[in-house]
């Protein structure tokens, strides 16, 4: 996978179908232990509710998992996760807080409902997308430097970090899809004057 999105910040929507209230939350989250934190705050935050459906999705190992929490199987998380998945939104708990009204929906309704409040969630915000980059460490003569950040700046290329000392250290991120290219290009333009290191990848 080259790239996907995620939530900037916690999202909070809200709709009301049926009498039954319907609040949609969404947090961004790296680990389970974050998850579970979460869910806890979210419990707290909305007491007595009726039922706490979720999705959850974490990149880093490609975890995925959904929760009815007591409504007919299929109705509530499913619908949350299949969204999620569309969107291909990683990194991410989205909790739907349900207060019953009193009005049976059905599966039908449930099923809409689920989705629509994810979808009203997402909506709220623009999603940022993350790309993976590829990080490399230039060891860089003071003769070349003006000449290979402009060189950076025209192909897009980010200079994370800069070091000056007898040379000058560069951390740069190349997009994972155009480090063959980098790597040519940087031995091609500086006559293998320039030493590169990996620096292994990271999302960004």
């Amino acid at each position: 996978m080259e790239g996907f999105f995620t939530l900037p910040q916690k999202i909070i929507a809200e709709q009301t179908i049926d009498k039954s209230r319907f609040i949609g939350i969404g947090v961004p989250v790296q680990t389970i232990e974050e998850i579970n934190s979460a869910m806890i705050a979210i419990q707290q935050d909305f007491p007595n509710a009726r039922h706490y459906v979720y999705a959850y999705r974490l990149h880093d190992g490609t975890i995925e998992k959904a929760s009815d929490d007591g409504e007919p199987q299929g109705t509530g998380g499913r619908p949350v996760l299949d969204f999620l998945q569309h969107q291909n939104v990683w990194n991410v708990l989205l909790v739907v807080v349900r207060y019953f009204g009193g009005v049976l929906l059905g599966t039908g309704g449930l099923t809409r409902a689920y989705g629509s409040t994810a979808r009203q969630v997402l909506s709220e915000v623009e999603l940022v997308k993350l790309t993976l980059f590829r990080q490399y460490r230039l060891c860089v003569p003071y003769e070349w430097y003006e000449l290979l950040k402009y060189q950076f700046k025209q192909r897009c290329w980010s200079i994370r970090n800069e070091e000056f000392s007898e040379t000058i250290d560069l951390t740069i991120s190349i997009p994972k899809i155009q480090a063959e290219l980098f790597l040519k290009w940087i031995e091609d333009f500086t006559r293998k004057q320039v030493k590169c290191e990996d620096n292994g990848t990271a999302w960004g």
